[in-house]
C-alpha cells in the first residue's frame, strides 16, 4: 500500500508537471473505439489547485486542440487482450490528434472500463492534536481507515474521502482550518484487477508516452454526464460502452459505489451477426441505422436490405423486416439493463434521497432505450451527453464520448484522492498495511 500510494503520487505530481507545460492527452481506451483529445491548458487558471472536493462546475481553464478516434483493436470487455494491435490503435489515435493540434504530446491520462470494479465504504476517526484540523490531521484519519483484505492480484484505483465529520457534525467538505476534538471520515475505495491497469500502462509505455494518471471509465463518464444536481441528491451513471457496460453511483459530488456489466453493444452487434448470418461490420451498419427496441405495427412492414457479396445471388438479396431485427436486439439489451439493476440493488441505490438514473456511452442511441430502462430499472431515466467542456469538435459531443470529456475534468480538477495527503508512515494501519505491501511488491 505503501508503495501504491507513491506510484499514485507520483502519477499526481507527472501530472502537474505535464499541465505547468500547457499541454496533457487525454485517451478513452474503449472496446469499440480509441478516443484521443490533447488539452492546452492557458494562463495560470490550471496554476490555482482548486481546493475542496466537487470542483467541476465553472471555467475549466483548459482548450481542446486536437481530438481523434479510432476503432478499436485488441480491447475486449473493457482490458487489452492483444498487446500489439491495442498499441497499433492507440499509436493511430494520438498521432492524428497530435497532427491537429500541430505539438508533441509526452504525458497521457487514460480510462478504462471493466477489470472487474469493487467498491468498498472505509471509515476512520482520529483525536486531534491541536485544536484546528490541519493537513496532517486529514492525513491521519485517513490512514486510519481500515482497508480491507481486498486479495491477490487488485489494486486501489480511487481512493476519495467522501464525508468528513467533527465531533457531531457531519456532511464536511473540507473540515480544515474547522475547529474540534474528533475528526472521522468514509472513505470510497474502488480497486481494480491489476493485470488489466498493468497491461495499459505497459501498452502507453510502449507508444513512447508517460502514464500521468489512471480513472475507471464509470467514475469520469459520471462526471461529465450528470447535472450538478443529480451529482448532490444521488444518482446513478449508466455508460453503455461497446464491450463493458459501467454503473457508477454519485451522492453529495462524490463517487459512493461503481461496477461494470461485462456485456455491451458489441454483444448486440454479435446477436444480429449470428441471427441474420451475416458479417460483423454489416451487422453493425443495420444495428446503427435500423436497429432498435420497441417494435411498432409499422415495423413489420419496413424492409431493410441486408445486402453482402458472398456472391450467392439469393444470398446476398435477402432482406428482413425492422420488427425481426428488434426481435433479435431486445433480449440482449433486456438482459443488459436485467444486470444494471443487479448492480444498483447490491450498492443500496434505493436508499438514496433522489434515483434518477442517465444512461450515456455509445450503445446508449439506441431508440427507445431510455423507455425500456424505465421499465426495467423502475426510475426516472433520461439520456445524458457529456457537458462542461466548452470549444469540442462536433464529433466529440455525443454520449459515446462521455468518458472521454470526463476524463479532461477529471485532469483538470482532480478530486482529492488519499495519496493527495502526507501520511505519516508510523500511522500507517500495520495490520491491513503489511498484507497490501506484500502484494503491491509481487505486483508491480
Amino acid at each position: 500500500m505503501i508503495e501504491l500510494y507513491e506510484t499514485q503520487r507520483a502519477m499526481r505530481n507527472m501530472r502537474k508537471a505535464a499541465m505547468q507545460r500547457g499541454v496533457i492527452a487525454i485517451l478513452d481506451v474503449g472496446s469499440s473505439k480509441i478516443a484521443c483529445l490533447v488539452l492546452r491548458f492557458d494562463g495560470n487558471e490550471h496554476a490555482k489547485e482548486i481546493d475542496g472536493i466537487g470542483s467541476l462546475a465553472g471555467q475549466s481553464g483548459f482548450r481542446v486542440i486536437g481530438a481523434a478516434t479510432t476503432r478499436s483493436r485488441g480491447v475486449k470487455f473493457g482490458e487489452i487482450s492483444a498487446m500489439a494491435e491495442t498499441e497499433r490503435a492507440i499509436r493511430t489515435a494520438i498521432q492524428a490528434a497530435q497532427k491537429m493540434a500541430n505539438i508533441r504530446v509526452d504525458h497521457v491520462i487514460a480510462c478504462f472500463s471493466g477489470a472487474g470494479p469493487r467498491s468498498y465504504g472505509l471509515e476512520g476517526k482520529v483525536e486531534l492534536e491541536g485544536q484546528t484540523v490541519s493537513e496532517q490531521d486529514v492525513g491521519r484519519v485517513l490512514s486510519a481507515c481500515d482497508v480491507p483484505d481486498f486479495g491477490e492480484g487488485r489494486e486501489v484505483l480511487h481512493a476519495q474521502p467522501v464525508n468528513f465529520a467533527l465531533d457531531h457534525r457531519s456532511g464536511l467538505q473540507d473540515p480544515r482550518g474547522q475547529m474540534g476534538q474528533e475528526l472521522a471520515t468514509d472513505m470510497h475505495m474502488l480497486t481494480v484487477d491489476a493485470l488489466a491497469v498493468q497491461n495499459l500502462a505497459y501498452c502507453v509505455k510502449r507508444c513512447d508516452l508517460e502514464l500521468a494518471g489512471v480513472a475507471s471509465s464509470a467514475y469520469v463518464s459520471g462526471i461529465s454526464a450528470l447535472v450538478e444536481d443529480e451529482q448532490e441528491l444521488g444518482s446513478a451513471c449508466i455508460d453503455f460502452g461497446g464491450g463493458a457496460t459501467g454503473v457508477s453511483i454519485f451522492m453529495k459530488k462524490h463517487m459512493i459505489a461503481a461496477d461494470a456489466v461485462r456485456i455491451g453493444g458489441d454483444h448486440v452487434t454479435g446477436d444480429i451477426s449470428m441471427g441474420l448470418q451475416i458479417p460483423m461490420a454489416t451487422a453493425e451498419r443495420i444495428k446503427t441505422f435500423y436497429g432498435g427496441v420497441v417494435a411498432t405495427g409499422m415495423d413489420d412492414r419496413e424492409k431493410i436490405d441486408i445486402g453482402g457479396d458472398t456472391g450467392d445471388w439469393e444470398h446476398d438479396r435477402r432482406t428482413v423486416s425492422r420488427a425481426e431485427l428488434i426481435g433479435i436486439m431486445r433480449p440482449r439489451v433486456e438482459e443488459i439493463l436485467e444486470e444494471v439493476r443487479a448492480r444498483l440493488d447490491a450498492a443500496g441505490f434505493d436508499h438514496l434521497p433522489s434515483q434518477q438514473i442517465v444512461l450515456t456511452g455509445g450503445a446508449s442511441q439506441i431508440p427507445g432505450l431510455d423507455g425500456l430502462a424505465s421499465k426495467i430499472l423502475g426510475h426516472q431515466v433520461r439520456l445524458g451527453r457529456p457537458m462542461r467542456v466548452h470549444g469540442l469538435p462536433q464529433a466529440a459531443t455525443g454520449p459515446g464520448f462521455a468518458s472521454a470529456v470526463g476524463l479532461c475534468l477529471f485532469a483538470a480538477h482532480p478530486q482529492d484522492e488519499w495519496w493527495d495527503f502526507a501520511i505519516p508512515v508510523e500511522r500507517y494501519p500495520a495490520r491491513s498495511l503489511k498484507r497490501a505491501v506484500k502484494w503491491f511488491r509481487d505486483n508491480w
